[in-house]
């Protein structure tokens, strides 16, 4: 008789073998540079918490004075009654923030981008991806019944080639559009969005820009990768972003026109669906926008940090491939030498992940460090001395 459920087991021991699963460590307390973990003091150095945010008091103020003003949770979706004053006062913030006309709050980055895509393009148009988009972007594309091109990695003559076939081949395509991260998360890359937006515009594509990783990162004051390039709303005409990584929260959101916002919240399945985020959480992300306004000292740190890291482990040999931002991958090629490493960090009080297939490709495992804006020099050289021990030790440097 049939076992329905034994390629549970087999194909997860499948993964033990070969280096690929995911070992959960448990963290006993807020994310910050110097956390317990699994019962042991270590050294984060693989958190998304970018700014420190995370445990900041403001925004740990802002989310306790929400829940005695609003309660635990809203209640029920925002299309219904789990629409707070504020949610909307944090969409207004955030469009301010992003100079847009407005933004769109969703309960994760990842339902942002499966709930968006399959509206914006369906039968009778194109989506035209960079090849290392994030899972989600991989994700929302497959859900909609679009025709699907992919272009070289941040190859923009590639892009300008595949634009020019799809056009030839169905010169009738209702509608184009073009979809890339702005910061890569394994590889710390930030996309030629000034180069995207004018091929784009040459062909009439919708520019669609995923800037998780840009956030609170690029930009004037933390604005992102379009405020990076001093692009504008006609040029990138969706920004997508989460509260999750450099503003310490939870949550997703886009930026744009009124449009976008109207045609977004009424269209999006994800959104219209899903319970509202918290109260607590909508005011804890404002808090966070306020504190990238007032404190400024924040993002100049994880630059000050990101370049200090990143000159010494490439001075000692380490590969940290085309790195541009604070995630910094030291590439070590093997996924169960990543895990090796990973785990004999972890033995000297350093917290840094492995990242290994199919995340990344089989040859190119890593170890993905990501700096924050409250690691101080001694940390950073504790964690530098422990890469230059196991490296040499491993035969990697």
């Amino acid at each position: 008789m049939r076992n329905p459920t034994k390629f549970l087991k087999e194909e997860y021991e499948e993964l033990v073998r070969n280096g690929f699963d995911w070992k959960l460590r448990v963290l006993e307390g807020p994310s910050e540079p110097v956390c317990k973990v699994d019962g042991k003091k270590v050294l984060m150095l693989c958190s998304n918490n970018y700014l420190s945010l995370c445990n900041h008091p403001k925004v740990k103020k802002a989310a306790l004075k929400a829940i005695k003003t609003h309660g635990a949770g809203a209640g029920s979706d925002r299309s219904i009654s789990g629409n707070t004053d504020l949610h909307v006062q944090l969409e207004r913030r955030l469009a301010k923030f992003k100079d847009a006309e407005a933004s769109l709050v969703y309960q994760t980055g990842f339902m942002a981008n499966e709930g968006l895509i399959p509206q914006l393009a369906g039968k009778g148009d194109i989506i035209i991806s960079d090849e290392l988009n994030h899972g989600s972007i991989i994700d929302g594309v497959r859900l909609t019944k679009a025709d699907r091109a992919i272009y070289k990695h941040r190859d923009t003559d590639e892009l300008e080639k595949v634009l020019n076939e799809a056009e030839k081949h169905d010169p009738s395509y209702r509608r184009i559009l073009i979809i890339t991260d702005g910061v890569f998360s394994m590889d710390g890359d930030i996309a030629p969005l000034d180069e995207i937006a004018k091929i784009g515009s040459r062909h009439g594509a919708m520019i669609y820009v995923d800037d998780a990783h840009g956030e609170g990162v690029l930009g004037d004051g933390g604005r992102g990768a379009v405020d990076h390039f001093k692009l504008s709303r006609k040029d990138i005409q969706v920004e997508v972003g989460t509260f999750s990584k450099a503003f310490g929260v939870m949550g997703g959101h886009i930026s744009g026109s009124s449009d976008l916002y109207s045609f977004a919240y009424n269209k999006s399945r994800t959104w219209l669906l899903s319970g509202a985020t918290p109260p607590s959480v909508a005011a804890s992300c404002t808090a966070a926008i306020d504190v990238l306004e007032t404190e400024p000292e924040w993002v100049r740190n994880l630059w000050d940090n990101t370049r200090y890291f990143k000159k010494a482990v490439k001075q000692l040999g380490f590969d940290t491939g085309s790195s541009q931002t604070p995630i910094i991958p030291i590439i070590v090629g093997e996924s169960l030498l990543a895990q090796t490493v990973s785990e004999k960090l972890f033995d000297k009080g350093i917290f840094a992940f492995p990242i290994v297939f199919p995340m990344v490709a089989k040859d190119k495992a890593r170890i993905r460090t990501q700096m924050n804006a409250a690691l101080t020099k001694d940390h950073l050289d504790k964690a530098i001395n422990a890469f230059e021990v196991i490296g040499k030790e491993l035969s990697i440097i």
